[in-house]
């Protein structure tokens, strides 16, 4: 299978001011799981729609293996049906007068495949999507968790090189999301076809995606494995993004309790360029009432609430009219109206200058080994 590679990739519609995808570069291996993450107009559909070959490119080049199949400069456009790709909509767009199994023959028969083989691969598909069982039946009489089923084995009885989902699950109750995540991330085990897949939804992105490029206003902010994404954001967006309940962000502001309370703690931290921290993100599982080795005592707060989400728990602690969250999966003793002593891990701690961008712990430590205790050297990072 071969590798999706996307360099300088724009796109611009008539009437918009801005870019709905600018200067785009991305390469999707090939068996690769990869999903395209990020709010409602930030370019992600758009993207899988040009990669689809639905949309024209207004710049760049994407390139399928050896095989360049959209490129203005270079006057090359290979239409959706010659790229040997399957698409997956957020509706399923079955054929309502077809049966299950003739809407998975379909793409078979205009294929002209031999009978024989035909029956073969459709049989072998709803096997292994557990749908053989509905193969007489008409999409009318399906749940939804079914229809999807059927949607994707029409995909992938052709055997496509690249399967491409465009919030294939948004329709979905809970239940059947939940049931329809394990189906996938199975099937590309199985299968091991290359994957993309568009989400809003950071959850999906977490638990299905071997990769996850996390896009905002048109543009690529993030690529990475799931952990990496969620361990080590490149920028704010990314960590506020990412993460339920999301990411504490303390400004080291004099005027916002917490900042203040967030500057006296953290010490006097470099200045100048790159090394200016302007704030702090804390995981809520990253704030615990008992200090550790290494731990950064945050103050004393009240708890103001507990909120249970059965088997973990959300604790709302406050600072005056700031808040932060904590969260754990560990029965609290605590109760609201109770005050407690906060400490968060200073490797737990997410440092971002004054442009949203990270900061590593290692830049503080070489600025502290660079600079003697005494003489304005950092409290918040021991060497």
């Amino acid at each position: 299978m071969p590798d999706i590679t996307l360099t300088n990739v724009t796109k611009n519609y008539a009437g918009h001011g801005h870019a709905a995808v600018s200067d785009l570069n991305l390469t999707i291996a090939h068996g690769e799981f990869m999903c395209l993450l990020g709010p409602s107009g930030c370019g992600k559909t758009t993207t899988l729609r040009m990669i689809a070959g639905l949309e024209h490119l207004s710049g760049g080049e994407i390139a399928i293996g050896e095989r360049v199949v959209d490129s203005l400069s270079a006057g090359t456009f290979l239409p959706p049906e010659q790229r040997r790709l399957g698409l997956v909509f957020q509706s399923y767009a079955l054929w309502p007068h077809m049966t299950v199994e003739r809407n998975i023959d379909f793409g078979l028969r205009l294929r002209k495949i031999p009978e024989a083989e035909r029956r073969a691969k459709v049989n072998d598909v709803m096997e292994k999507l557990r749908i053989r069982d509905y193969a007489a039946r008409y999409p009318s009489q399906l749940s939804g968790g079914q229809q999807q089923r059927v949607a994707l084995a029409r995909m992938l009885a052709v055997n496509p090189e690249i399967l491409l989902l465009d919030e294939p699950l948004s329709n979905l109750d809970a239940t059947l999301r939940l049931e329809m995540r394990a189906e996938l991330r199975r099937l590309h085990e199985e299968f091991r076809t290359t994957i993309v897949f568009v989400t809003h939804d950071q959850w999906e992105a977490m638990t299905l995606a071997t990769t996850i490029a996390v896009m905002n206003g048109g543009r690529l902010q993030q690529v990475g494995a799931p952990d990496d994404i969620y361990s080590r954001p490149v920028n704010r967006f990314v960590a506020e993004f990412i993460g339920n309940p999301p990411i504490n962000m303390i400004s080291l502001d004099a005027q916002s309790v917490l900042g203040g309370l967030a500057a006296r703690l953290f010490g006097k931290l470099p200045l100048g360029g790159t090394s200016k921290v302007a704030s702090v993100g804390i995981r809520p599982e990253e704030i615990a009432f008992s200090a550790t080795v290494g731990a950064v005592p945050l103050g004393t707060l009240k708890l103001e609430s507990i909120m249970p989400t059965g088997g973990s728990w959300i604790l709302e602690l406050s600072l005056g009219a700031e808040r932060l969250f904590h969260a754990t999966h560990t029965r609290p003793t605590a109760r609201p109206g109770d005050v407690v002593d906060c400490f968060a891990k200073a490797e737990g701690l997410h440092l971002f200058d004054a442009d949203g961008q990270r900061i590593e712990l290692t830049e503080i430590r070489a600025q502290n080994a660079a600079q003697p205790i005494g003489q304005g050297r950092p409290a918040l990072l021991p060497a």
